[in-house]
């Protein structure tokens, strides 16, 4: 039983309510301000398609439901649904040169390097024959917004962030039974402190641009969907 619980709903200060939609999340006053890098351009070649590709991110903690949702709307709206975790995975079972040092981080419950995780989001979205794409778990820190914001370039569409306390988020996950190496307590309670330290920043700079969409993550499946519609409807 944990001892600490907190939802991540209490570290982040009531937003003003959008005239469009109320779930838009403003103005997170918790955390502290931080220097934005100077971005390099974007590097040169980057996605040879006749129209600039379409891009959302979904964020929320691990067990918070994200794959889930991720699925129905991609199936409701057209979108390619892309998980960084599964990339990362497929990696590791592809023994490329990247694949043990991945499964070490992936393991220790930690982040892996931004350089080859936008490298793999790259070459997949440049070879899909699609151009709207749902990109789930990530950026997951500000190395990872400013690494895709050189790399790719981008601008999302949408930011959503699935937003629930960190007890039930552990509980989805070690009753998950889906055979992943990290879906253990240690691992899950180490991505947990990882997401708050550096998630919750990316979090922040999403809302201030007002890109940012915070979803109630309790509930059934349909329920939580049905807090999602009204952002992909219009």
């Amino acid at each position: 039983m944990l001892r600490r619980v907190f939802s991540l709903s209490t570290l982040i200060s009531s937003a003003k309510p959008s005239p469009l939609l109320n779930q838009v999340a403003y103005g997170l006053s918790f955390l502290k301000a931080f220097s934005t890098d100077t971005l390099k351009p974007v590097e040169a070649g980057i996605l040879s398609k006749a129209t600039t590709p379409t891009i959302n991110f979904v964020l929320g903690g691990p067990g918070v439901g994200k794959g889930t949702q991720c699925a129905r709307i991609a199936d409701t709206y057209g979108f390619t649904h892309l998980s960084v975790g599964d990339l990362l995975r497929k990696e590791i079972s592809s023994n490329s040169e990247y694949g043990a040092m991945i499964l070490e981080t992936i393991t220790k419950g930690k982040i892996v390097s931004s350089e080859v995780t936008v490298k793999l989001l790259k070459s997949t979205i440049d070879s899909s024959k699609t151009n709207r794409f749902l990109i789930d778990g990530f950026p997951r820190s500000e190395e990872n917004r400013v690494t895709y914001e050189r790399i790719i370039g981008i601008e999302p569409e949408v930011v959503l962030f699935f937003d629930c306390d960190e007890e039930e988020m552990l509980k989805r996950v070690l009753h998950r039974n889906q055979g992943r190496v990290d879906d253990n307590v240690d691992t899950t309670m180490e991505r947990l402190k990882v997401f708050e330290a550096y998630t919750l920043p990316v979090i922040r700079y999403y809302s201030e641009k007002g890109k940012l969409y915070k979803i109630n993550a309790i509930g059934t499946e349909d329920e939580i969907f049905e807090r999602v519609k009204p952002i992909f409807a219009p």
